[in-house]
This record gives structure tokens, sequence and C-alpha cells, in this order.
């Protein structure tokens, strides 16, 4: 995708609850398959979420001229701004609410997760969370801008996928060192999703202004 780096989008993706509940699958009584069937769901929903968010742009661009991805006073341009500004106000949401914020509960049931139920949070987790629909908006906006076709997204939803699979990958070939530390990961990032959550939008601001 012509001006985006797919690197710091495809970690944003996966920053907040998203990696926090691969990490937590690792620990259940059948990590890998579990996993195996959380990683179909994120792969589905984001190859779905791109879809439909690259249709959407191109809708919004036969209306209103989107403008080169070069040109920094196009309409597009400006769909990424205001993005900005939602993200910035996300920030500063999690930053006054730290003291309070707790993850949500929802993440406590996948320690006894199957594999159907580990797919459906997979796949709800992308298409439900706010980030991610920003990142995949932004990914649909460059496509119509750079004329790119749905393949030149493939790598993007590849890495995603790649980012997500890092708890398993992990697992399986550090298996003796890692499984003592997993349990202390997934409690660390429980009580500072405040922070993932500010680190997460802080991020994409940084790609959208470069």
């Amino acid at each position: 995708m012509d001006g985006l780096n797919i690197l710091p989008l495809a970690v944003t993706m996966m920053v907040g609850p998203q990696i926090v509940s691969a990490v937590i699958l690792v620990t259940t009584p059948r990590p890998v398959r579990v996993s195996l069937a959380f990683l179909t769901g994120v792969a589905a929903a984001t190859t779905v979420g791109v879809a439909v968010m690259s249709a959407l742009a191109g809708v919004l661009d036969s209306a209103v001229d989107l403008g080169g991805s070069s040109d920094g006073g196009s309409t597009g341009k400006i769909i990424q701004y205001v993005l900005v500004l939602l993200l910035a106000l996300g920030a500063l949401k999690n930053w006054f609410r730290r003291e309070t914020v707790e993850p949500p509960k929802w993440l406590g049931t996948l320690m006894t997760a199957d594999p159907r139920r580990a797919f459906t949070v997979g796949f709800l987790i992308i298409l439900l969370m706010p980030s991610d629909l920003v990142v995949m908006m932004t990914v649909g906006v460059n496509l119509q801008q750079s004329g790119a076709s749905f393949v030149a997204a493939l790598p993007f939803i590849a890495l995603t996928v790649l980012i997500a699979a890092v708890p398993l990958l992990c697992f399986v070939l550090f298996r003796r060192r890692v499984r003592p530390a997993v349990p202390r990961i997934r409690d660390w990032l429980n009580t500072h999703s405040w922070l993932v959550n500010i680190i997460a939008c802080l991020l994409f601001i940084v790609l959208i202004l470069t």
C-alpha cells in the first residue's frame, strides 16, 4: 500500500484487548487448538473489515473526490485528520480514567474457552474494536487514493495475523521458558490496559501524521 507503513498499522490492530486475548489463550488447557481458532477469526475479520472499508471508501470517493495520497488538503487527508482528533481524545480519556479502568469481564472467560468461542472472540474483537475500525478505514481510504486493488492489502492482513500469532509462536518454540512468564505477562497487560490503549492511539496518530 503506497504511503503506508504496514508494520505500525498491523501492530496497532493488535494492541489492547486483542493481544491480551492471544496471551490468555496460550494459558488454556488446549492452547494450540484455541489459539489457531482465534487466529482464524482474526484473519477472517480483518479480511472482511478491509473489504468493507475499502468499499465504503469507494462509495465516498464517488460522491466526494478523496484526492491523492500526497495531497495534504484532500478529502481523504481531512478524514484522516479527523481520525487523529478522535484518537487523541481517546488517549486523553484513557489517561484521566487510568485509576478506574478495568479489563473487560469477558477476558476472564477466555481461560476456559473452546475453539468455537476463541474463533468468535477473534472475529468480533477486530470488527467491534473502534481502533481497529479506524485502522481498516485508513487502509481502505489509502487503497482508493492510490488506485490499488484489494490484493495490495493482503500483506497488511497477513502481518496482522502474524502479530496476533506471536504469543502462540513463543509458546510453541520456547515452551519451557515462556510458560512460567505467561501468567505474569497476562496480569500486567490486564492491570495496564489503559497504558496499552494510549500507546495504540499515539502509535496510530504518529503513523497518520507522518
